[in-house]
């Protein structure tokens, strides 16, 4: 073991002629300690509310979706996409119309999308886990149906008993607005209520509607085979997945864009990120306030040890490893307090990911009853770089100034 190790060893854990150093010591080491837990919990808990965002979506988008990369649609009944149907690992294929309509029941009219959905729809994607009234049906009979968000059916005060129509009206791609027939200007069309769904997302809670395809198409002027997205179910994860991608991004060419979960809510998780991120560098400015007993216990231990550090220069020591010492002093004090930061902060987060211990509200007003948690070994990692680091800045500064001649004045 290197002797600089060895005597700033000795001085983290030997006792000191005054016990203050000895107390400033631990409450540098503890705020350490406490400030790397608060960054793991606090990391841990928005990448626990990102997954559990990411699983509401994945109720209802698909794996893999394609879109065009210029134009709202697409004609579906090409080579390619017979190519793309018959390859292994494409477990679903299905496709998609979607667009804005205007939705009216009684006297109330919103604007909605509407999504017109293929007979896979249900393979695709767990629309039955989040039926929250009435059932999954586009079509009955002769009759189309609807399956729409929980917030929308709430503003137009439509139930899944209700027998009274709603109407859909969409302005036609084709014409010209007749000025003097406005009302001739519009396809329209009728469909009964199914069901109910609640992602828990106001885009889809609040916007979206389910119909058969052949009556989103119907509003939209578009033929058998014009789609305005293919959503695809994968068999793969991981590497696999990636790859599956990249073969069908080669496949389409550049003309089409192929976006799995992350890229259809692109803008989301990105902010989702963001806040993750700009919280870490709130904690991070909290350790550099932190860092600041380190800077003082160091700077204590090196008047105490005077002495020490003149019998270290008669003996030949040269100013480098007196400095070396009392910078591997410094560090260590940082480096015991984020090896327990880190213990305690993933103890807490798998306590509160088995127990819920600690909870949002009362546990009945929100989506989750206790505050979600996801521990991941990057976000330690990362935790423990900037902790180090800091801690070494630290240690460098009182360290540095050092030298023989205050030692002997």
């Amino acid at each position: 073991m290197d002797v600089r190790f060895k005597i700033a060893w000795r001085y983290l854990w030997g006792k000191k002629s005054h016990n203050a150093i000895n107390i400033v010591s631990g409450v540098s080491a503890a705020a350490v300690m406490v400030v790397t837990a608060a960054m793991i919990c606090v990391l841990s808990v928005m990448n626990g509310f990102g997954k559990v965002i990411e699983g509401m979506f994945s109720q209802f988008d698909p794996d893999l979706r394609i879109t065009a990369k210029e134009g709202l649609c697409f004609n579906a009944d090409d080579t390619l996409f017979s190519s793309l149907q018959s390859m292994d690992r494409i477990l679903v294929y299905s496709e998609e119309v979607e667009g804005t309509v205007l939705v009216e029941y009684n006297d109330r009219q919103l604007p909605a999308v509407i999504k017109g959905v293929d007979a896979q729809f249900e393979q695709l994607t767990h629309i039955d886990s989040i039926i929250v009234d009435g059932k999954y049906a586009v079509r009955e009979g002769d009759y189309y149906c609807t399956v729409m968000g929980v917030g929308l059916s709430n503003l137009l005060g439509v139930g899944t008993h209700f027998v009274s129509p709603l109407h859909l009206y969409a302005p036609k791609r084709t014409q010209h607005v007749n000025m003097l027939r406005p009302e001739n200007s519009f396809n329209r069309n009728t469909c009964y209520m199914a069901g109910i769904f609640e992602v828990d997302q106001v885009q889809y809670d609040d916007r979206v509607m389910l119909v058969a395809l052949p009556l989103a198409r119907q509003m939209f002027d578009y033929d058998e085979h014009t789609v305005t997205s293919i959503a695809l179910k994968i068999d793969g994860q991981g590497k696999d997945f990636r790859r599956i991608k990249k073969d069908i991004q080669r496949l389409l060419g550049d003309g089409f864009v192929v976006q799995d979960r992350y890229e259809q809510q692109a803008d989301f998780f990105r902010i989702l990120k963001i806040e993750k991120w700009l919280t870490a560098l709130l904690m991070v400015f909290i350790l550099l306030i932190a860092s600041f007993n380190v800077i003082g216990s160091l700077t204590m231990l090196i008047l105490d040890k005077k002495n020490d550090i003149k019998v270290l220069h008669d003996l030949g020591a040269d100013n480098s490893l007196i400095q070396h010492i009392f910078l591997l002093e410094g560090w260590l004090i940082s480096s015991l307090g984020a090896l327990l930061g880190t213990l305690l902060g993933v103890a807490v987060c798998l306590l509160q990911e088995h127990f819920g211990l600690v909870k949002l509200g009362d546990g009945s007003q929100y989506v989750l009853s206790a505050y979600p948690v996801h521990v991941a070994l990057w976000d330690i990692v990362m935790v423990l770089v900037a902790v180090l680091a800091i801690g070494f800045v630290a240690a460098y500064y009182p360290s540095r100034h050092i030298h023989s001649n205050e030692v002997h004045s």
